[in-house]
């Protein structure tokens, strides 16, 4: 009995091994693909969603011909491939590569395009709208890398078939961003700390002049330097209050606006 369970160890071995990726997967048996060969079935992967295999058929490609067309696409592709792997930093650092590597190359604007991707985080809003959380509550690094990355692009490449996409990606940031400092502005003014909720929405107010979020932050103002005493300042707030929103009923209310980021879908 012993002998037969040997022999049957045995002959399963190579069944195993061969499950366990030891004697080689697609990715081995490459190793006499053209570059052709390679890039096309780095693509399929690609675009069946195969991303792990993508990249590991892209490096190859760009080790075994590093010096023609197909090796640059490559390493194009595999940043988009960790972009949509949902792996920033793997994505950043392809992007920041290719652009050091081929900083003439014809679609490197892509590239720029890319790095504003990869830190906007619309995806997460999707999750946010259905929780009912606004997405501006978190850290706005991410959002400000995103911004840098979209204005990256707009200026040097004010032609490029992403600008007016990134242009708009822009505007969104720039509202995220107000969004946040009123945020932080709404925590102040409920912790009594009037002076520093005044400063946060002045700042608000200043950098972000055109975010749908000045309105309320004009209202935090004005409550700020009320609770503060500061009569003369409380009554200038109002007036560009209500210059700019004359049929706002905000201040009255003390309610806060409908979240503006929402419309974003």
């Amino acid at each position: 009995m012993q002998i037969k369970i040997l022999k049957l160890f045995i002959i399963s071995i190579p069944f195993f091994l061969a499950g366990c990726g030891i004697f080689g997967d697609k990715v081995e048996d490459s190793k006499n693909w053209t570059a052709e060969k390679l890039y096309a079935e780095a693509k399929d992967e690609l675009a069946s969603g195969g991303y792990d295999r993508a990249v590991q058929l892209f490096e190859k490609l760009e080790s075994r011909f590093p010096f023609g067309t197909y090796a640059q696409q490559a390493q194009l592709e595999i940043a988009y491939a960790h972009y949509k792997q949902a792996d920033p930093a793997q994505a950043l650092a392809a992007v920041d590569r290719f652009i050091k590597l081929h900083p003439n190359h014809p679609n490197v604007d892509y590239m720029y395009y890319l790095r504003g991707l990869i830190n906007f985080n619309d995806d997460l809003g999707i999750l946010n709208f259905i929780a009912n959380q606004d997405i501006t509550e978190r850290d706005p690094k991410a959002t400000r890398d995103s911004f840098d990355a979209f204005k990256e692009l707009a200026t040097k490449f004010p032609n490029s078939k992403y600008t007016p996409d990134a242009i708009l990606r822009m505007k969104y940031l720039v509202n995220a961003l107000a969004q946040y400092d009123l945020h932080v502005a709404k925590y102040y003014l409920r912790r009594k700390a009037f002076l520093a909720a005044a400063n946060r929405a002045q700042s608000a107010i200043k950098e972000y002049p055109d975010a749908p979020a000045i309105e309320e932050a004009l209202v935090v103002l004005i409550k700020s330097y009320d609770a503060l005493g500061m009569n003369d300042l409380r009554d200038d707030a109002k007036r560009v209050y209500s210059k700019n929103f004359p049929t706002s009923s905000m201040l009255a209310d003390g309610g806060s606006k409908k979240a503006w980021w929402k419309f974003w879908h």
